[in-house]
């Protein structure tokens, strides 16, 4: 019932969450060209603190890609918007090691908010940027107006899409 009302007042697939509690950044200012330069879309990264953090679903939709190394996964928004979320910078040199997938696989429908993957930070500092990025990776005609950098909260709004 409470999806009909939403569909109904139009705001269906209009905002984009912060994956787990962390500290937004512009990503501009991540230590990888192919993110800094927005060679893969438009997006923004984030700083976990402590020794693991669970990222999850960013919005609701389709999980469109798991990588099976559990280091980035996509999901496809029922808008058609297309969002990459990528734990870590080069982490998938890290072959699996220090991810785990939390159950859900390519093609399961993943809720905003809903747990994919643990990442086990302690360990993966040691070689890796653990910047975590997350990226439009297709807006599909959508305009994108992202929050101002900052502290933010599991569930709390990073993006709105117009």
């Amino acid at each position: 019932m409470f999806q009909f009302f939403k569909k109904l007042a139009g705001n269906e697939n209009s905002q984009i969450i912060a994956p787990a509690d962390g500290t937004m950044f512009a990503i501009e200012d991540v230590k990888d060209d192919v993110f800094s330069q927005k060679i893969l879309g438009d997006g923004v990264a984030f700083r976990y603190e402590g020794d693991s953090v669970t990222v999850c679903a960013p919005a609701d939709g389709t999980l469109s890609v798991m990588f099976p190394t559990g280091h980035a996964f996509g999901i496809t928004m029922e808008n058609g918007v297309e969002l990459l979320v990528h734990i870590g910078i080069d982490t998938v040199a890290a072959k699996g090691d220090g991810f785990q997938a939390l159950g859900k696989a390519q093609g399961d429908r993943v809720a905003a908010g809903e747990p994919v993957v643990q990442a086990d930070l302690k360990k993966l500092r040691e070689k890796f940027d653990m910047s975590t990025m997350l990226i439009i990776s297709n807006s599909n005609g959508k305009k994108a107006r992202f929050a101002e950098p900052g502290e933010v909260k599991k569930g709390q709004s990073v993006c709105t899409l117009s």
